[in-house]
Parts: C-alpha cells; structure tokens; sequence
C-alpha cells in the first residue's frame, strides 16, 4: 500500500457516532495543504473541496465516506459498579462478549453476559461491562449514563497481503479519499467534494446536510460492503481479493447506471481490478444523496470485507488500494449526461 501508515493512525483513532472528533482532526490535518478549501458544518461533517477547470460537460461530484463506528453508550450503572449499554449503529452481541472496549477517556472495561450468550439472541441489553468498579458510586468515578466506548481492534497483518482491524468501516473510505485528494492537481474537469461524513452508521444522517449544501450532480458512497465468499449469515457474490466492488444496488438505493457504466469503463481504461456489489441487507450513504434537493445521480465503490462490524474487520489491501485508484479516475472522467 502506497501509505499503509495511514490507513492503521486512522483505523486506531476512536469516532463512535456523534463523537468524531478525534477521526476529523487527523483528517483534516492529512488534508489540509492538498484542500482549495476546508468546511466543518454544525453535526461536524468534514468538506473538503477541490475546484476542476470546469467546461460544457463538467460535473460536480460529491464522495462521502463516513468517519464515524459503531460503539455502546452506557444507559444504566448497577449497584455493583456493572455498566448496562445500548448500541450506537449496530453491534453483534456475540462478537462483543468477552471483548475489550475503551471508553473516551482511556477507561478500559470488558463484556460480560448476564446468563450464557447463546440465550442473549443477539440482545446487547444483556451484556454488561466490567471496568473493574467494586460499586457505582465507585464507577461513577469514572464514567457516566450516556459515556460511549468502542472496541479496542489492534492493525495487524494476515496472509495474502490481508488486514484485520477495528473499523476499517469506514476508514478505508476515508483512506481512500485522502490518497485521492492527494492525486487531485487541480486540472480535473470536475470539481470534487471530499466528504467525510458523521452518524452514517446510525442512519446515514451525516450525508443528508452535506448533499444538501453541495447539490451534487452525482454522489458516490466509498465505503465498506459485507463478503460472500466465506460461510457467514448472508449470501451473495462479494469476494474478498477480487477488486474493488461498483454498487448496482442494495435495499436503499438503485445506482445510476450512467455512473456506473462510467466506473466499469474507468476500470477497464486504468485496469483496476473490480467486482460487481449486490447486497439485499444494509445501505450507505448514497441514499442521502440520491434523495437530496432535486436528487442526484447515485454510484457507489466499496471494499468487501469478512466479519464487519467487530473488532475483527478483514480486507485486501489490494482492493483497498483499487477503490483509491477509481475514485481518482471517476474524479477525472468526462461524462456525456
């Protein structure tokens, strides 16, 4: 990878929805002298704008790849110091038992089940967190209702140029648009809005302001979609190692085929591997987009990954670095609509 370095300082920065902070600012830092210009509205939403030369076809496109992960916010402290959660965006709760999580301010704590887990019927509200406390008001020395943690998921390698991490969604969509920024010039035909979107992930809220302000004639969703090629609860044709995904379609949007017959000639012209993502269960931020003013042509680009939405995430970095690739080509692209 052309900045691996980057990808991991991203992965490791905590942003559960509505707390983004930490992801924004080592963003806009990354961004910042690559940027004509550099916008955070009022629920933190991150613009980056990039002017094209415009002319007769040119377009105004908007990326948004979404900052924020999922995470637990406490709700209730027990009499003896256990901390009951409810879900921010949306946690298996079989993956969470047993795993560590690390709340805002350093405070570490591990999950626990109240009973076995095979009867908690993927019910977060009958785990609990441990952080350790012999009481609540000893716990409340330490955090409070309405505290947010998230998982601890340390960047490591696997075999066949692999990675697993903690919310690589969807900091490889941000990865991905700062690598493409960085590859902007300024000669494009296009002006390109870099959008580092917050909350997507507890209902694509962060998008809907955004596309709004921008009025984009397309919008293109970078982000994450779940893999088929291992035994899991969904089926399909995602394959991880095959290329970056082009979204046709999932429960939430239809995409444009204009655009996304302009990715799939990208693709073939710069030969970049890619797959073609049809998923029957999620959405992303294309939506938003697509329904926003007047509307507005929707695409999507995504990396296939196993075991979303954990401390466990596995993607190619191949097909990281190929969804890179597209989103500077489709920035370049000349379309005829």
């Amino acid at each position: 990878m052309r900045n691996e370095e980057l990808l991991k300082r991203l992965t490791q920065a905590q942003g559960i929805a509505g707390y983004e902070k930490e992801v924004r600012e080592l963003i806009e830092k990354e961004a910042a002298a690559y940027a004509d210009d550099m916008i955070t509205d009022a629920i933190g939403n991150l613009i980056v704008i990039k002017k094209g030369q415009g002319g007769p076809q040119s377009k105004k496109i908007m990326f948004a790849a979404h900052m924020d992960e999922i995470g637990f916010m406490v709700k209730k402290i027990e009499e003896d110091g256990r901390l009951r959660v409810c879900n921010v965006g949306w946690n298996w709760a079989a993956s969470a038992y047993n795993a560590r999580v690390r709340f805002r301010n350093g405070v570490t704590g591990v999950f626990g089940c109240m009973g076995a887990i095979e009867d908690a019927h993927n019910d977060v509200g009958k785990l609990y967190i441990d952080i350790g406390a012999k009481s609540k008001e000893d716990a409340l020395k330490y955090v409070k209702v309405g505290s947010v943690c998230g998982y601890y998921g340390e960047y490591v390698d696997l075999q066949n140029n692999l990675v697993c991490s903690k919310s690589l969604d969807d900091r490889i969509g941000c990865y991905q648009l700062l690598e493409a920024l960085k590859e902007n010039d300024g000669t494009y035909p296009n002006d390109i809005y870099y959008v580092f979107t917050v909350q997507e992930e507890v209902g694509c809220r962060g998008s809907k302001p955004t596309a709004e302000r921008i009025r984009p004639d397309i919008g293109i969703a970078v982000d994450i979609t779940p893999a088929h090629d291992y035994p899991c609860d969904l089926e399909g044709s995602n394959t991880v190692g095959k290329g970056v995904a082009i979204k046709y379609a999932d429960p939430s949007v239809i995409c444009d085929e204009e655009v996304v017959a302009a990715m799939e000639e990208c693709c073939e012209c710069e030969r970049i591997p890619w797959q073609p993502e049809v998923i029957d269960k999620g959405g992303t931020d294309a939506s938003s987009m697509n329904m926003s003013g007047v509307g507005a042509r929707a695409g999507g680009i995504a990396v296939v990954t196993r075991y979303p939405h954990c401390q466990s995430c596995v993607a190619s970095k191949d097909d990281i670095e190929a969804g890179a690739r597209l989103c500077t080509a489709i920035s370049k692209h000349e379309f005829n609509f």
